[in-house]
This record gives structure tokens, sequence and C-alpha cells, in this order.
């Protein structure tokens, strides 16, 4: 490799300046393409710099701050990570899936709760001692709600309707569990 020889881990050349020109002409065919570009730029400054330089630390620090935008933008756009739209659960969605969490295994509500505290942590409370966790189904994200709601659902269709000892809480669109 000469001086000038670039290392062939880029795959192709993008800066900030040329996603702005491309959005300004339409030439992106969904959200999900220029957020790929924005990622790339990211990408090519880290691969460029070394780990831990200015550089390479501001970088990482954008590109963490892009994907909570993001991720906020995609949630107000009720859209997934790919660009497509799925609507927002209704109330009696959200109702039937809180009832439906008493139907399931403590092992299955076990998964529940460790697959939203990954993939949507607002929907999680958890108390000082985290013995015991709150699911707010009203701060479940679409996606997030579909995911949990057809394991959910499938555990049920799985093992026909079994009852758990506890009552359901009359307290709105939260479910109160213990955890296992």
């Amino acid at each position: 490799m000469g001086l000038f020889d670039y290392p062939q881990i880029v795959k192709k050349p993008m800066d900030l300046g040329h996603i702005k020109r491309k959005i300004e002409k339409g030439e992106y065919a969904t959200l999900h393409d220029a957020a790929q570009d924005v990622r790339l730029v990211w990408d090519n400054c880290k691969a460029y710099n070394a780990d831990g330089s200015d550089f390479f630390i501001l970088a990482d620090n954008l590109s963490k701050t892009f994907e909570e935008k993001y991720a906020k933008l995609l949630k107000e756009l009720k859209m997934d990570d790919k660009g497509s739209s799925i609507p927002e659960p209704s109330i009696e969605d959200k109702k039937k899936f809180a009832k439906s969490l008493y139907k399931i295994t403590k092992e299955e509500l076990g998964k529940v709760i460790i697959d939203l505290d990954t993939i949507c942590p607002d929907a999680i409370t958890k108390n000082n001692t985290e013995d015991q966790v709150e699911i707010n189904v009203d701060n479940i994200s679409p996606e997030a709600f579909q995911k949990v709601m057809e394991y959910v659902n499938g555990c049920i269709d799985g093992a026909g309707s079994r009852k758990k000892k506890t009552a359901p809480s009359n307290s709105g669109n939260k479910a109160k569990k213990g955890r296992s």
C-alpha cells in the first residue's frame, strides 16, 4: 500500500454535504436510505481515524445522537426501522394485551419483560429494589407492541387458555407484575 492509498474498509465515500444535496434533489427513495448514508459517514470517520482519537470519539458520539433522534422520528412517524408504517395500537388492543399477560406463564412473562426492556425500555418501570416491574402499555412503540403481542398470542394459542392465580388490576392501561 502506498502512502496515499486508502484501506478498502469503506464501501463508498460519503459526507454530510453530499447527503444534504441528495435530500434536496429528492434522490432518496426512503428515509431508511438516507439514514444508511448518515451511518456510513460515521463508519467512514471511525475507519480512518484511530480508536480513541478526537475524530473517532466525535463520530461515535454523533452516531449515538443520530440513532436516538432517528428512533424518535420513526416513532413520531409511526414507522419501523426499515421505513414501513406500523399503525398505533388501539385502546382495545392495549387492553387485550394487558389482560393476556395474565394468561401466560411466569417464564413467558419474563421473556416479554426482557424483550420490552431491550427494544422499548420506556415501557418498563422498575421499583427501587427491582423485584417488581410495571409495564406501561401506552409507552410501548407500535413496532415493539406488534412483536410482543405476537409472542403473547403464540403462547396463549400454543398452551390453550390457562389462567394465572393473580387477577387483573384495574389501573387503566398498566399491568403490574412481580419479576420472575
